[in-house]
């Protein structure tokens, strides 16, 4: 069974396109409305989805940990990441299903350069690359896209990972959860759109450098 996680914070501009592009696709989608104040919980209920609620806004790693935990404890076989904003494609995710399920590898992570990114202002993708160097150094794997939330799993190599940031850089700790657990890894091209409302409602490029602190704080909390 193949299971679909969105995490959504005031998203019902696009939810419901989002959630009926993907359903013909994958046996579940679960939408975790993270304390939204709009309809995007009930938009996503009403297109099909299964909506899990955050009473107030957790952040994007916690929303990831809740859906993930729903998902394995029903069965999940393979499970992927996507974004509520509509900057990603339905039909690319068995592009990222089929390496898992011929068993080449445990994990797959979308690369918006191994692909292409439309709309993609230059000091964005420096950051974004930015960004990828730094968990390069700090985990050793080596990728060219770090940041993307377009991903897949097994249900084993999801079950394993232990993720502790609520927000955006729970991307550099999957990378790092890789890492430490060995697990095998995959670099897919996907395509991404950068619309005026994904680019309003995505992470400012600042966020970036927020990413880079909480992991260093995070390194050594951790100890």
């Amino acid at each position: 069974m193949t299971v679909v996680i969105i995490p959504a914070f005031n998203e019902a501009k696009t939810i419901a396109d989002v959630v009926k592009s993907i359903l013909p696709l994958v046996d579940k989608i679960i939408v975790v409305d993270d304390g939204s104040s709009d309809a995007t919980g009930s938009r996503a209920q009403a297109a099909g989805a299964i909506v899990l609620k955050h009473i107030v806004n957790r952040g994007y790693g916690a929303a990831l940990v809740t859906g993930t935990d729903y998902a394995l404890t029903n069965g999940a076989q393979y499970l992927v990441h996507f974004d509520a904003d509509g900057q990603f494609e339905a039909k690319e995710i068995e592009r990222l299903l089929e390496p898992l399920k011929v068993g080449a590898t445990q994990v797959t992570l979308g690369s918006r350069f191994l692909g292409k990114a439309h709309n993609l202002h230059w000091l964005r993708r420096a950051m974004i690359k930015l960004a990828t160097i730094f968990t390069w150094a700090w985990s050793g794997v080596k990728l060219t896209d770090a940041h993307n939330g377009f991903r897949a799993f097994t249900a084993a190599a999801a079950s394993q990972m232990k993720l502790r940031h609520n927000g955006m850089a729970v991307s550099s700790e999957i990378v790092d959860e890789i890492a430490r657990l060995k697990l095998g890894y995959r670099e897919v091209p996907v395509t991404v759109h950068y619309t005026d409302y994904s680019l309003y409602k995505g992470q400012p490029l600042s966020g970036k450098w927020q990413i880079i602190r909480d992991l260093v704080i995070g390194k050594f909390i951790n100890k």
